[in-house]
C-alpha cells in the first residue's frame, strides 16, 4: 500500500522586472558584446537605468530584433525610423516570438520599455499586454533632451 505524501507546497510566484533598451545610430566601430555596442548618451542612460531597476534587460535591435546584452555584434547601420507599418509590425512580431522562446515572460512579470515609438507601437506592447504582462515607460512622451536629462536625474554617472 502506497503513502500519501501532500504535494510540497509551491513556490510564490515572483514576478520579474524585465528591461528592453532599444537600439541606437551611435555604434562602436568594430564588434563587442551589444550592451558595449551603442555608444549615444541615451543609450548609456537607459543602459544605467534598467542595470538599477530590472532583473535582468535586452536589447531591442532594428537588425537583429531582441538581443541578449552579451551577445558580440558587428557594428551594422539599420533603423526601424521609416520603415512601413507592415514592415514594423513584422519586426514586432519576430521579437514576441523570440520573448516567448528566450525570456519566458509569464503572466504578471514587468517590462520596462527604453525605447522609441517605432520599436513599441506596431505590436510590441500590445503583444506584452496580451500575455498578462505589465507594459511601463518611464520616459514616455519625453523628447530626446528630456529622456537625457530624465536619465540623468535618475540614475546619473557610476
Amino acid at each position: 500500500m502506497e503513502t500519501w505524501h501532500p504535494e510540497p507546497p509551491s513556490e510564490p510566484f515572483n514576478p520579474r522586472r524585465i528591461g528592453l533598451v532599444g537600439c541606437v545610430k551611435t555604434k562602436s566601430t568594430f564588434a563587442r558584446p551589444a550592451q558595449d555596442l551603442y555608444l549615444s548618451p541615451l543609450f548609456v542612460g537607459r543602459r544605467r537605468f534598467v542595470e538599477r531597476t530590472c532583473d535582468q534587460w535586452w536589447i531591442l535591435s532594428a537588425l537583429h530584433g531582441l538581443v541578449d546584452v552579451n551577445d558580440v555584434l558587428e557594428p551594422y547601420d539599420f533603423t526601424l525610423i521609416g520603415a512601413s507599418r507592415a514592415e514594423k509590425r513584422a519586426w514586432s512580431e519576430t521579437v514576441l516570438a523570440s520573448i516567448d522562446d528566450r525570456v519566458h515572460a509569464s503572466k504578471g512579470d514587468a517590462f520596462e520599455l527604453h525605447a522609441g515609438a517605432d520599436y513599441r507601437l506596431f505590436g510590441l506592447e500590445e503583444g506584452l499586454l496580451a500575455r498578462g504582462c505589465q507594459v511601463e515607460n518611464p520616459t514616455e512622451g519625453l523628447r530626446s533632451g528630456e529622456q537625457l536629462a530624465f536619465y540623468s536625474r535618475h540614475h546619473g554617472p557610476r
